[in-house]
């Protein structure tokens, strides 16, 4: 639905930046004896097929900033160049150009003992093979990292028994690794990562190891872990529906190369071109895409305070049957007929909010999952409207246009839709009850 024009209700106020925890610059990996020659030829335009005989060029000019508490997944194929990325973010691979930060120290220029410290202290890693010691019990393996630290050994078995609570495996700890399940000796890498009590936590296809059922409750504890520990999370998967599911934001990789960085709801509106457009085509869109990303402007919108008169107005403008009616504060109070109006105009009655009607108007958050949306849009005469927290009228969703973002984009499609591009605008209003023009 689009609005009366010149008049605008803002958006939803974005959340504050928050500082950036990883940065990486231009950073290349080249394994091979003629590095600096391969990137040389890279940074002139080449692409890795006419430099494979100088070397092979796993990471190509990769730059990111990954913003603290922030969950940055980082996806693509087997040979993408994925796991190279992540082993240059702690230095266990130094780059072959391009500079890598953690906070605001290049740990591409760090000596090996503060490389060390930086590991120590404020990254974590976890890996896909569990990397567990098959000699040390499952409390033994959970505070190794604080082992290394230095604590004491009566701290760091206290710690660890926590961490193993935390993650689901309380009364595991005298177990072996070889008496555990896949599922649960990857959980006991994630407590031996969290017991590091480090801000920034890498996981190196941590998951791709499992059963579907257990990776999935594996995806389902690391979110909800994150929603109360707020790490600094770089994941890397080859799986586009993990990836959409746990991420806040994603880096697709190809040949070494990011291609796109954005949202889930980004990556599946807006592809940057048709690999990603087919690496997406799969996915279930209904379980990534939320109200806010699929809202539409809404046709006819008025303040309560507008009058009768004015809401005829709105409706023949718009050449639609009913207008949804917000107060000053630009909250939802609901929405008037056609026949109401004409009624009112009528009879000579200059009290709009008399009129306004709630019954078959459903409202949701613009964070609704659109699998929850299909079932009140069946039963609903009219769209599905978006509010935000406190009420106020952010979007519409018509039927049609919930059914049109299940269609997979391809790149350079045009999209009308989505949350940038759905902020309502203001209605029409008048001081005193007068009509507006």
């Amino acid at each position: 639905m689009t609005s009366s024009p010149g008049n605008t209700i803002e958006p939803a106020e974005k959340p504050p930046p928050r500082a950036t925890a990883i940065r990486a610059e231009h950073v290349y990996k080249v394994f091979g004896r003629r590095e600096s020659e391969v990137v040389r030829r890279l940074e002139a335009g080449a692409d890795a097929e006419e430099v494979k005989a100088l070397g092979t060029a796993a990471v190509i000019d990769a730059s990111f900033e990954v913003a603290a508490g922030e969950i940055f997944v980082v996806m693509g194929l087997s040979g993408s160049g994925k796991s190279t990325l992540i082993r240059t973010l702690n230095g266990l691979w130094k780059p072959s150009a391009g500079s890598v930060y953690i906070g605001d120290d290049d740990i591409t220029t760090m000596s090996d003992k503060a490389l060390r410290e930086v590991r120590r202290e404020h990254v974590s890693m976890v890996f896909q093979h569990f990397a567990l010691l098959p000699h040390r019990t499952v409390r033994e393996n959970a505070a190794y990292a604080l082992k290394e630290k230095g604590i004491d050994k009566k701290t760091r078995l206290e710690r660890a028994d926590t961490w193993l609570d935390t993650v689901g495996l309380r009364g595991w700890g005298d177990r072996y690794p070889g008496e555990l399940s896949g599922g649960m000796q990857q959980r006991v890498g994630l407590a031996r990562a969290l017991a590091a009590e480090t801000d920034i936590l890498l996981m190196d296809e941590a998951f791709s190891a499992l059963d579907p059922l257990i990776r999935r409750e594996m995806q389902d504890q690391l979110i909800e872990l994150q929603s109360t520990l707020g790490k600094t999370i770089v994941f890397i998967t080859h799986d586009l529906n993990e990836a959409m599911y746990v991420g806040d934001r994603i880096a697709v990789m190809r040949s070494g190369r990011i291609v796109q960085i954005g949202t889930a709801s980004d990556i599946l509106t807006d592809p940057a071109n048709d690999y990603v457009a087919k690496f997406t085509a799969e996915v279930d869109r209904s379980r990534v895409l939320t109200a806010g990303s699929v809202m539409e402007r809404p046709s006819a919108v008025v303040t309560v305070t507008s009058g009768p008169r004015a809401a005829v107005e709105e409706m023949r403008r718009n050449q639609v049957s009913g207008v949804l009616v917000v107060d000053r504060e630009r909250r939802l109070r609901g929405y008037v007929t056609d026949d109401d109006a004409v009624a009112a105009v009528k009879s000579g009655a200059d009290d709009l909010s008399a009129l306004v009607r709630t019954d078959d108007l459903t409202s949701v958050t613009a964070s609704t999952p659109v699998a929850e949306l299909f079932a009140p849009a069946a039963e609903s005469p009219v769209p599905l409207v978006v509010v935000g927290d406190d009420d106020r009228l952010r979007g519409v969703i018509p039927r049609v246009g919930l059914l049109a973002s299940m269609a997979p984009k391809h790149a350079g499609d045009d999209d009308a839709g989505g949350e940038e591009s759905a902020e309502v605008d203001q209605p029409n209003t008048a001081e005193d009850g007068e009509t507006a023009r």
